[in-house]
C-alpha cells in the first residue's frame, strides 16, 4: 500500500516489558487498546546538534544524544475503557516505570516502544464539545517499526 491516512490507527498500552527489544519480544506481549483516540502524534527519534568549529577547516556538526520523541494522543473521555484507565494507572505511577506502547497504522504496519506517561490532564471545551484527555506519552527508547503481515 502507498500513502494512507490515519484513519483506522489504533494505540494500545502494556504494563509489561518485551522480553527482547525486537517485533518477537513486544509481539508476545497482551497489549490493551485505548478507545475514542482521535490523534497519536508524531513517532520518530531526532537528535542534538553537537558542533566543533576547528581554528583551521570547516565547522564539524554531529549528531548528537537521541531524544526518541513525545506522542500526545488525544482521547474522548471514556471511564468504562480498559486502555484509557490503564493509561491513567501509567499516567499516575510514580515509581517511573515504563510501559510498552504499541501503535497500528491503517495498512497494518506497527510500531512498538517503552514510555513513561506523564500527566492526564482533561479539557472541558464548553457545552458542545466531548471532554477529552491528552496526555503526554514520553517515548524512552528506540522505535521498533514492523511492517504489515
Amino acid at each position: 500500500m502507498g500513502l494512507h491516512t490515519g484513519a483506522g490507527s489504533t494505540i494500545a498500552i502494556s504494563i509489561a516489558a518485551p522480553a527482547t527489544q525486537d517485533a518477537a519480544g513486544y509481539a508476545a506481549l497482551t497489549f490493551t487498546e485505548a478507545g475514542n483516540c482521535e490523534k497519536i502524534g508524531t513517532i520518530g527519534a531526532t537528535f542534538a546538534k553537537t558542533e566543533f568549529q576547528p581554528l583551521k577547516g570547516a565547522k564539524q556538526k554531529l549528531k548528537g544524544s537521541a531524544d526518541y520523541g513525545a506522542l500526545q494522543p488525544n482521547f474522548g473521555v471514556d471511564d468504562e475503557d480498559a486502555g484509557q484507565a490503564l493509561f491513567q494507572t501509567a499516567a499516575n505511577d510514580e515509581t517511573n516505570a515504563l510501559y510498552s506502547i504499541r501503535v497500528v497504522k491503517q495498512n497494518g504496519d506497527k510500531r512498538y516502544f517503552q514510555s513513561r506517561v506523564f500527566g492526564w490532564p482533561e479539557t472541558i471545551d464548553g457545552a458542545d464539545a466531548v471532554v477529552t484527555a491528552t496526555p503526554t506519552v514520553e517515548i524512552c527508547s528506540k522505535v521498533v517499526k514492523v511492517p504489515a503481515a
